[in-house]
């Protein structure tokens, strides 16, 4: 028999079923999930809405290149068009890194520069351009990444006057999550969109992780009353469905016409993914339900900074994460333990990432979960 490769450590969990917010195991024990597939899931597993979506387009057809017109095509640029900003163009692919490597490109090409700007702690994806924006350095060890990057101090804006004219973008995440749940002050992110104009850089802003309404705003970068020049986009837009975009100005989107394309991006069933998501979001105003539950969740989480093991609990919406002194790797096991699964970010962190429909009584298992975990950690 052929073996699947695994490029993750095994967790141990062999999981029959899903729904919603649970998870179930073979053996029928119910497990709250607040991995969510890196968050993928934070529309729920397996949304009502988001499955009717995507099977009533299999029905219709599953295969369809932009080369052919077809009625998804329309519905779902109308439905972008109430989260989106006016004018601006859209185009998927199938996964975060490709909307990363799809959107320096399209900096490359329009701006003909050839520098960008990062940040320290930051995380785009694992191919090659993703990788060379992507911080953390034993990820991109022993491959040819690019050497056109400076990386600057997040949430620090005192080395912000860096990016110059030679710089094609500036990329941020306004919540970096592989880097430990860390939120950027909406002064730093005004000062990156400053620092971005005044140089002539486009800004993009990576919202793979925290968009579609998880940091209690449709968009994280709402918040700080900015705009970008390209959106990145991913994980939750299609409810899990594997699907991401890429959104900016017309003339942006434009300079990559005959110089970019994908067999599967923007297919029919991904588009009704998305169609499905578009509504979920709207329909049921998941940024207001994702601001209410992360708030309680962080008020639940508060009280563990005063034990031994713990650094700080910080995040925004629904995307939590819980410092502490030492590998969180016994943490996790112990949570799942008690069938709670979460996930590490950064090389201390215990990561948060709950779908939206969590309810009061869901947080507060995960906080006495973490509780009685990182005591028994901090005391062995």
């Amino acid at each position: 028999m052929v073996e699947l490769a695994r490029f993750y450590a095994s967790r141990g969990l062999r999981v029959a079923r899903a729904s919603m917010q649970y998870i179930w195991d073979v053996n029928g024990a119910r497990y709250l999930d607040l991995h969510t597939g890196h968050g993928a899931a934070f529309l729920g597993h397996g949304n009502p809405r988001i499955i009717e979506r995507v099977h009533r387009q299999w029905m219709e057809i599953g295969v369809c290149t932009p080369q052919f017109e077809c009625s998804i095509q329309t519905e779902v640029s109308r439905l972008l068009s109430s989260i989106l900003p006016s004018g601006w163009g859209v185009f998927f692919q199938n996964s975060g890194a490709e909307a990363v490597e799809a959107a320096l490109k399209a900096a490359w090409l329009y701006t003909g520069r050839t520098r960008i700007a990062a940040f320290r702690g930051s995380f785009h994806g694992r191919t090659l351009a993703a990788l060379s924006v992507t911080w953390n350095p034993k990820y991109r060890s022993g491959l040819p990444t690019l050497e056109v990057v400076d990386f600057l101090p997040y949430n620090d804006v005192s080395e912000l006057d860096v990016i110059g004219e030679e710089h094609a973008a500036v990329i941020v995440e306004p919540v970096q999550g592989e880097g430990g749940v860390v939120p950027a002050s909406t002064d730093f992110l005004r000062e990156v969109a400053r620092a971005a104009r005044e140089a002539g850089a486009l800004l993009i802003l990576d919202e793979i992780q925290t968009g579609f309404g998880r940091t209690g705003y449709t968009w994280a970068y709402q918040r700080a009353g900015i705009e970008p020049d390209i959106l990145v986009a991913g994980k939750s837009i299609g409810g899990g469905f594997p699907v991401s975009m890429v959104s900016a100005r017309r003339d942006i989107v434009d300079s990559l016409r005959g110089r970019h394309g994908s067999t599967h991006g923007g297919n029919p069933l991904a588009l009704a993914a998305v169609a499905g998501g578009v509504e979920v979001l709207t329909g049921d105003d998941v940024p207001a339900k994702a601001r209410e539950r992360g708030k309680e969740l962080l008020d639940l989480l508060s009280g563990l900074e005063g034990f031994r093991g713990v650094r700080q609990v910080r995040g925004l919406g629904l995307m939590a994460g819980v410092e502490l002194r030492r590998n969180p790797g016994p943490v996790l096991r112990c949570l799942q333990q008690r069938r709670v699964l979460a996930i590490k970010a950064g090389a201390t962190v215990v990561r948060l990432l709950p779908p939206y429909m969590v309810t009061s009584e869901d947080l507060g298992v995960a906080a006495d979960g973490l509780r009685e975990c990182i005591g028994r950690e901090a005391s062995g």
